[in-house]
C-alpha cells in the first residue's frame, strides 16, 4: 500500500476534527485499551530498535495507521513521541558522549538544517514518491552497512581525524541528505548513519550508536517542532507513545552496550533487511 492511498480521504476531515475544542478528551476515551496497549507496545520495541539501528518508525507508523489515524498525522505523532523518548537513549549513552563531540561539530549543523528542509516537505508535498524510494533506500544502506568493514580495510587502517578533509566532508555532505530524509519520515536513518560512519572510519559501534543517537534526536526535534507548528500531532497518541518509547530507548541503549560488537553488528544487518523486507513487501505486494 502506498502513502498516496494512505492519504485518501479522511486527512481533511481528521484535520477538521483535531481542531475542534476538547478534542483531546474525545480521543482519549476514542482509544480503546487494546489501541493503547498496541501503541505503547509499538514505542516501546521502536524505541529500543532506534537506541541500537534504527528504524523504530517502521513499527509505530503502521501501528498508527492501523488505529485509523490519517498519514501524515501519523508520520508527526510518531515523531514527536519518539523524540520525546530520545531522552533515554542519551541518558543510556552518557559515557559515550565526550568520546564523540569532535564528530558531534561537524554533523549538528548539516543534521539541523536537512531535517528542517526534509519536514517542511512532508507538509506541503504528497508522501507517495518518497515512500516508492524508502525500500530501496534501506536496502541500500543496510548493504553499505554489511559492506563496510571490508570497504575500511581497503580504504585505511586508521580511524579518520575529524578534521580529515577528504573522507569527512563527504560523510557531512551525505549527513544532510540522510536528515533531509529524517525530516521527511525517517524510518531507517540510523542505519544510513551507521553505514556513513563506518566508511569515514569509526570502529566502535558503541559510539557510533550514540553519535547517531544525538544526531537523530537533533533531526527529529526540529522536524516535531515544524510539526507542532502546523497542527499535525494527535496529543493523547503521542503521550501514550512517548511512555513506551522512553522505556524502550533506555532500555536498548543501556544492554546494547553489554554485547560484543559483533553481535551488535549482526543485530543491526538482521534489523535493516527486516525493515527492508517489510517495506517492499507493504510498497509493492499490498
Amino acid at each position: 500500500m502506498s502513502h498516496a492511498g494512505w492519504n485518501h480521504g479522511s486527512e481533511n476531515t481528521q484535520g477538521a476534527v483535531l481542531a475542534l475544542p476538547g478534542r483531546a478528551a474525545r480521543l482519549v476515551v476514542a482509544m480503546t485499551a487494546m489501541e493503547m496497549l498496541g501503541l505503547a507496545g509499538a514505542a516501546m520495541a521502536a524505541g529500543a530498535i532506534n537506541a541500537v539501528a534504527g528504524g523504530g518508525t517502521i513499527l509505530t507508523f503502521p501501528t498508527l495507521l492501523a488505529i485509523g489515524t490519517p498519514p501524515k498525522v501519523a508520520n508527526a505523532t510518531s515523531t514527536l513521541a519518539l523524540v520525546l523518548g530520545t531522552g533515554g537513549s542519551v541518558f543510556g549513552f552518557r559515557r559515550l558522549i565526550p568520546p564523540i563531540l569532535p564528530w558531534l561539530k561537524r554533523f549538528v549543523p548539516v543534521s539541523l538544517a536537512g531535517g528542517i528542509v526534509g519536514s517542511l516537505l512532508l507538509t506541503v508535498t504528497s508522501n507517495e514518491t518518497f515512500a516508492h524510494l524508502v525500500p530501496f533506500l534501506i536496502l541500500f544502506s543496510t548493504l553499505l552497512f554489511l559492506a563496510q568493514g571490508v570497504v575500511a580495510r581497503l580504504v585505511s587502517r586508521e580511524v579518520v581525524a575529524p578534521d580529515h578533509p577528504h573522507r569527512v566532508w563527504p560523510a557531512v555532505g551525505f549527513q544532510f541528505f540522510v536528515a533531509v530524509y529524517g525530516g521527511y519520515f525517517g524510518a531507517g536513518i540510523g542505519i544510513l548513519m551507521l553505514a556513513s560512519l563506518g566508511f569515514i572510519g569509526l570502529r566502535n559501534i558503541h559510539e557510533m550508536n550514540a553519535l547517531k543517537n544525538v544526531l537523530g534526536s537533533l533531526i527529529n526535534v526540529v522536524a516535531a517542532v515544524i510539526f507542532l507548528a502546523r497542527g499535525l500531532v494527535d496529543w493523547p497518541k503521542a503521550g501514550v507513545m512517548t511512555v513506551g518509547a522512553v522505556a524502550g530507548y533506555y532500555l536498548g541503549s543501556h544492554f546494547s552496550q553489554k554485547i560484543p560488537q559483533r553481535w551488535v553488528r549482526r543485530l543491526v544487518l538482521v534489523i535493516g533487511f527486516a525493515i527492508s523486507a517489510a517495506t517492499f513487501y507493504r510498497q509493492f505486494a499490498k
